[in-house]
């Protein structure tokens, strides 16, 4: 038995090497919370899109404060860009004027729960609590009731991410986190956006970060300049049949392998 052990040693320390790696190198080029392993039979938010055009969505949560987002709609307007809003239910009780004109103004919202809590810390019927009552606020508002979900800080189990599509939802993250809650200045946002992005690609912001009036219009730009069309992200998700991969990605159906 010993002898036996000993064996297996050096390969159970090689499996633990490439663990780390891969998770390394996911935070580094997908950022939020880690996808389950390819083996894993584990349900998955959307990350990012398998896409050949050059298609990108950014985002923006609303949770805290409002002061700039008429302001970043402006911008986007004059770039002639739609995109996504994923909003707080106490955020939408704060401020019902902003919700109704992000409908107004032609953008997309999407449910970003009532109280903001970790998700996977609840129960199901907590979870359908939270969606529920941040939806019907939302369609209150603006007569739409959102059908894409984004758990708050990224966070997600089995039991959040099953409950939610049970419920009509598409679950989406991020590929590409701007880091804009750091506060790290103009640079490091674009930086941070615009390097090594892929078609595809979701991007987060927050509405209320202390750079995004002044680095929104400079990634913008980049981003345009590089030939990438920005949409809401229910724009970028594939329609038909999907499945979504260990890592996060959506693909088509007919991409799917034996043992996916």
């Amino acid at each position: 038995m010993r002898r036996w052990m000993r064996t297996l040693a050096p390969y159970a320390t090689l499996l633990c090497a490439a663990a780390v790696i891969f998770a390394a190198v996911h935070v580094l080029f997908h950022g939020g919370a880690l996808p389950a392993s390819a083996g894993s039979q584990r349900q998955i938010p959307v990350y990012s899109v398998a896409t050949d055009e050059k298609k990108i969505a950014i985002s923006f949560d609303a949770a805290w404060g409002a002061e700039k987002t008429s302001e970043i709609m402006d911008i986007l307007e004059q770039y002639d860009i739609k995109t996504t809003f994923f909003l707080v239910g106490f955020w939408v009780d704060a401020y019902p004027d902003k919700v109704a004109e992000i409908v107004q103004r032609g953008h997309e919202i999407g449910n970003h729960s009532t109280t903001h809590p970790k998700l996977s810390t609840l129960s199901a019927q907590q979870i359908r609590m939270e969606a529920d009552t941040c939806a019907d606020k939302i369609e209150q508002i603006t007569g739409v009731r959102p059908t894409l979900f984004r758990p708050p800080y990224g966070d997600y189990n089995d039991t959040v991410v099953t409950t939610l599509r049970a419920m009509g939802y598409e679950v989406i993250q991020w590929s590409r986190d701007s880091l804009d809650w750091k506060s790290q200045g103009v640079d490091a946002m674009y930086r941070q956006v615009t390097e090594k992005i892929q078609n595809g690609d979701i991007v987060l912001f927050h509405n209320n970060s202390d750079d995004i009036l002044q680095a929104l219009p400079l990634i913008v730009q980049k981003l345009e300049k590089d030939g990438y069309e920005i949409v809401p992200v229910s724009q970028l998700l594939l329609q038909g049949q999907t499945y979504v991969d260990h890592a996060g990605v959506m693909r088509a159906k007919e991409e799917n392998h034996a043992g996916n």
